[in-house]
């Protein structure tokens, strides 16, 4: 894939259920679709620098809009929850 990490990891993903997931030392990522597990695992590592455990991906479909008559198709995305070693943290998500 990418030699860049952060080209594989593009946004957090922060709602209320990410957030509840948080204290079980798990974060959700917004990944570049042709990522796989490793890559996601070792971009997380070298960015944040703190030891994953285990990754999970999905696949997340784009939802059919209408504005009137007219209809649009929003992008899929591909996101990853990544749950870290016991005792390490992102700074990121802190304070939300």
């Amino acid at each position: 894939m990418a030699a860049n990490p952060r080209d594989i990891i593009i946004r957090p993903i922060v709602t209320e259920k990410t957030s509840d997931m948080m204290k079980d030392n798990k974060y959700t990522f917004q990944v570049a679709m042709g990522a796989n597990k490793t890559e996601i695992r070792q971009a997380i590592e070298e960015i944040f620098n703190v030891k994953v455990v285990n990754v999970n991906t999905i696949r997340v479909l784009g939802k059919t809009k209408r504005m009137g008559k007219y209809e649009g198709k929003r992008s899929d995305y591909k996101k990853a929850i990544v749950k870290l070693a016991e005792g390490n943290t992102i700074p990121l998500f802190e304070g939300m």
